[in-house]
């Protein structure tokens, strides 16, 4: 193939147009915004206020930051707190259930 053919070709496909660009990048902030707002309603419906109130900071802190462990550090600090609680309140009525048969 002719070398001057071939870069026209080449400049033709990395061709994107500015309004295109413009437009992708306004549906994708569109689609990322309401992700983001159903998941804070999510992290509301599943958690108190205040850890809610926290897990809703570090998101957009994390976003803002580009740094995404800012959030994944408190979600997993909860979830580690409840297998605790969970494993401890199971192990008190083991506990109970054990002294009320004496």
């Amino acid at each position: 193939m002719d070398k001057k053919f071939t870069s026209i070709l080449n400049e033709l496909t990395d061709y994107v147009p500015v309004r295109d660009r413009d437009l992708f990048i306004e549906s994708r902030a569109q689609q990322v915004i309401a992700s983001a707002v159903h998941l804070i309603r999510l992290i509301h419906e599943s958690y108190d206020t205040e850890t809610a109130d926290d897990l809703s900071k570090r998101l957009v802190r994390a976003i803002a930051s580009d740094d995404e462990d800012k959030f994944r550090r408190k979600i997993r600090f909860v979830r580690e707190s409840k297998l605790e609680n969970k494993f401890e309140n199971k192990h008190e009525n083991q506990k109970s259930k054990g002294s009320t048969k004496l």
